[in-house]
């Protein structure tokens, strides 16, 4: 007969412990509970910097109403009774026993500044955390109508959330963090794998384009041929040396692509194909990969940063501000590949037309005095 479980035992099983802030946050509370004048020592929280929907309610309540007067307090639980009728508006589930709980697991109400740091450190992760993964999945969603644009806006989002924690926990020498970035995500999509192959194929054919992009790196290419062979064509103008797809295999076999199963006739296929656009096009369809593909590689490495309890918030400034560093850099030449070119204004000539002339003379000119 097979063995049935317990349905209630399992769920229990199932419910991950709460996290260290939670114990603190007990700690925050039950030392305002307990003596609600160290309110005034506690800064930097608000409501929303709580982690769970009854210890929300009871900030917001304990904000709200006028402090007791400390001697009534400690004799009767009158203000107590009143907190928590109005914390229940927002949170049914709190009870007068676990007023009563967490006003027993604070160890000192005078370490309230203490505990308040702490929970302002976390709910700093969790801030970082949430707009890491917006980012990503901003970066990832295909249905936008301007997906760069709506990407780079959630980056200044981050940013500012970044430079907001950086304001309330400056970092120090020494605030690296120790958790490892994630690998760089490696698929070749044959879309993108396409738009480069007509981006070296029109490249070959149009050399002079390739000077103007100087906004496309090899770093932007989707596969490490790819990204080789443009580095030849890069090098080919750079140097001034004729470009057609000859020269392209003979500078391929120099910086040894062939050696890494790529044939020559293959390279010479690949260099031949045609586009009725120009390099430039497909140019800004690889660099808009990449920028994508790096705003998502942050989000995930700041995600990485957040996730790690041993990450303190100075480490947190730290590494986030390094992952969006290369994201500033791809969205700077972005914005040289996709800006207008700069007109030339007029230059103004001096007129070559003769003076005007004055009014005539009616008399002699005068000449200069002899000295006396």
């Amino acid at each position: 007969m097979p063995r049935t479980t317990d349905p209630e035992a399992d769920d229990l099983d199932a419910v991950p412990p709460p996290h260290p802030v939670f114990h603190i946050e007990q700690a925050l509370l039950g030392a305002l509970l307990l003596d609600p004048r160290h309110l005034d020592d506690v800064t930097g929280i608000a409501p929303v910097s709580f982690s769970t929907a009854a210890h929300t309610a009871l900030f917001a309540t304990i904000l709200s109403l006028p402090a007791p007067d400390p001697v009534e307090h400690a004799t009767t639980t009158k203000w107590l009774d009143q907190v928590l009728a109005a914390a229940r508006d927002q949170a049914r589930g709190l009870s007068a026993l676990y007023l009563h709980t967490l006003i027993q697991v604070c160890p000192s109400a005078r370490h309230a500044p203490a505990y308040a740091r702490i929970v302002e450190a976390e709910h700093s992760r969790r801030r970082l955390a949430a707009a890491a993964q917006r980012l990503m999945r901003t970066a990832a969603d295909i249905s936008l109508p301007q997906r760069v644009t709506t990407t780079l806006a959630e980056a200044e989002t981050l940013t500012a959330v970044v430079d907001d924690i950086a304001a309330r926990f400056p970092p120090h020498a020494g605030s690296l963090p120790r958790t490892p970035a994630p690998p760089t995500a490696t698929h070749h999509d044959e879309e993108a794998l396409d738009e480069e192959r007509l981006l070296l194929a029109t490249s070959t054919l149009h050399a002079s384009s390739v000077g103007r992009m100087r906004w496309l790196t090899p770093g932007d290419f989707t596969h490490s041929l790819h990204a080789g062979l443009w580095q030849c064509l890069t090098a080919l103008t750079r140097r001034g040396t004729p470009v057609d797809r000859m020269t392209v295999l003979w500078e391929a076999q120099h910086r040894g692509l062939l050696t890494t199963g790529a044939r020559p006739r293959e390279l010479l296929d690949l260099l031949a194909g045609t586009s009725g656009s120009p390099p430039e096009h497909w140019g800004e369809r690889v660099l808009q990969r990449s920028v994508l593909a790096i705003a998502h590689h942050t989000g995930r490495r700041i995600e990485a940063y957040t996730g790690d309890p041993a990450t303190t918030p100075y480490q947190l400034v730290v590494g986030s501000r390094r992952a969006l560093a290369d994201l500033s850099a791809v969205r700077t030449r972005w914005q040289h590949a996709t800006s207008p070119p700069p007109t030339d204004s007029p230059t103004r000539t001096k007129s070559a037309t003769a003076p005007r002339a004055g009014p005539p003379r009616t008399t002699a000119p005068l000449t200069a005095r002899n000295s006396r």
